[in-house]
């Protein structure tokens, strides 16, 4: 009696990694200057406080800013990070909460220094 591949692959500890467990954190976006030469520092806080210190990355003017966010994984379809986007246009600055990252994905994306 053997066992079926898919059975045996499912059975084997090394056929794949468990996923990286994801951090709870949010990201804090200050506006520098007015109109189109705004800079905005991009900085991710960890809720547990643990592993490296985050790392403040610049985007040069809004577009830069939309495209970090985007490559970062911010979903633009949530009302929060819509409203965080009105604030920082509003006020200079904002949160957007609930960001769940795994420690290699924020090393990867370069909100730490590693």
């Amino acid at each position: 009696m053997t066992a079926s591949p898919a059975r045996a692959k499912a059975q084997d500890p090394r056929a794949a990694p468990a996923p990286a467990p994801k951090v709870h954190g949010f990201l804090h976006i200050a506006r520098h200057g007015a109109g189109p030469a705004s800079t905005y520092v991009v900085t991710y806080h960890r809720l547990d406080r643990d592993g490296a210190p985050p790392r403040p990355i610049a985007a040069e003017g809004a577009t830069a800013l939309i495209e970090l966010l985007d490559r970062i994984g911010v979903d633009f379809r949530r009302g929060e990070v819509r409203g965080a986007l009105e604030d920082i246009l509003r006020l200079g600055s904002a949160n957007i909460p609930d960001l769940w990252l795994s420690d290699q994905e924020i090393i990867e994306k370069g909100l730490v220094d590693a």
